[in-house]
């Protein structure tokens, strides 16, 4: 018999009482899930992230994490972005943009789960258009 895929999706954890909130529901509730995703573009003090708020949010048990135009708020974000494995930040930003809109994980060794993140464009500058790079990337995905 096949088991369903428990993912559960947290946010937007914003500052300490949000990342305390994601603490304290994974410590009572982890093991029901087989994978969480978290929105965390405003998970320290209420803007950006830091480097150590991102591995503070990795122990408490979130597997992937997703941002939006909050997560530039904190400049140090440029400083380990690239090194974020588990960090996706909008797919829709302008080519050359640090970090990466997509990311593929690997569950177990027979399922892998793609996370994708796309911001709307109303209110948000010059964002491109999310639903061509949703459809793109899902067929590189898929491949």
């Amino acid at each position: 018999m096949n088991k369903k895929l428990k993912i559960l999706f947290l946010g937007d954890a914003v500052g300490r009482p949000g990342r305390f909130a994601i603490r304290d529901f994974l410590a009572l509730r982890k093991e029901d899930y087989d994978f969480v995703i978290a929105n965390v573009e405003n998970a320290s003090h209420g803007y950006g992230l830091t480097k150590n708020n991102y591995e503070q949010i990795l122990r408490y048990g979130v597997h992937a994490m997703t941002s939006g135009n909050h997560i530039w708020d904190r400049k140090e974000i440029f400083e380990y972005i690239a090194d974020a494995d588990k960090l996706v930040r909008p797919l829709n930003y302008p080519e050359g943009t640090p970090g990466v809109g997509a990311r593929v994980f690997k569950i177990n060794e027979n399922i892998s789960i793609g996370v994708i993140n796309a911001l709307g464009q109303v209110f948000m500058g010059n964002m491109l258009r999310p639903w061509e790079l949703i459809k793109d990337e899902i067929n590189k995905i898929k491949r």
